[in-house]
């Protein structure tokens, strides 16, 4: 079996594939300050409740976004159980090709998801990743990946609008029945759902304009869910495209036994 861990700043996710298919999926909070053996302790406990023969784990792959805990991570995974990580950067083949300034730059989780999205969907592609930052990323139909958008994630933009807005109330996310609205809380629900949902389609209309593809439009992320289904364009939702991105560069990397 092999586990893959996606490093986010926001959350670890973990999955354990077995035979190319995802067997189980494990999450827990990101924390900079932990030390392997606190790692170790974590990883032994969910494998303990949930079952899971980690003896079986023969390979390792991480990609991470948060430096501070790739190591302690990858010491953990030894640890518990024996096995060396490979870890998402430079030197690693992800058969993708990397049209950009300065490739080095490009997060783990970007590069994942692209791969994933290529092998699952071909291309050209649009991915959008819906975590702490919202990312648009576009892949041709050569797995050549030739950049995209950052923008501020939708939690980070709701946290950002009522903490710094004396009299804004914080509100539960989710859309209101119409864009015009007439109560405060929905007019930030409005602002944040429907106005995340129209830069999205704006977006993608722009990329498709600019290179003059139609694309397969895939998204990532807790919450995107929400954001796409009050989009015009059709988003294909795939919770998993990171951890499937990892096992695909796993089986590209593969130590030699």
């Amino acid at each position: 079996m092999l586990l893959t861990a996606d490093v986010g700043n926001t959350n670890i996710k973990l999955g354990i594939f077995e035979n190319d298919v995802l067997k189980y999926k494990l999450r827990f909070s990101t924390d900079d300050k932990k030390t392997s053996d606190e790692f170790a302790v974590q990883l032994y406990t969910f494998f303990e409740i949930y079952d899971i023969d980690y003896h079986q784990i023969t390979g390792s792959i991480v990609s991470s976004v948060v430096p501070k805990v790739t190591q302690p991570l990858t010491d953990a995974i030894q640890i518990v159980m024996g096995v060396r990580s490979l870890v998402i950067g430079p030197g690693l083949k992800t058969g993708m090709d990397l049209k950009i300034d300065r490739p080095e730059t490009l997060g783990g989780d970007i590069v994942c998801g692209c791969v994933g999205a290529y092998e699952k969907f071909g291309g050209p592609v649009i991915v959008v990743f819906m975590g702490t930052a919202t990312v648009i990323a576009y892949v041709d139909e050569n797995c050549a990946y030739y950049g995209g958008i950052i923008a501020p994630g939708v939690g980070i933009s709701l946290d950002a609008l009522t903490s710094r807005g004396a009299l804004l109330p914080a509100v539960e996310l989710k859309a209101p029945k119409k864009a015009i609205c007439t109560n405060t809380a929905d007019c930030i629900r409005s602002g944040i759902v429907n106005g995340t949902s129209c830069m999205l389609d704006g977006m993608i209309d722009k990329f498709m304009k600019e290179t003059g593809k139609q694309c397969t439009i895939v998204a990532t992320g807790g919450l995107a869910p929400q954001m796409i289904q009050n989009c015009e364009h059709e988003i294909l939702f795939e919770e998993n495209i990171i951890l499937d991105g990892l096992n695909s560069i796993y089986k590209r990397n593969k130590p030699l036994s």
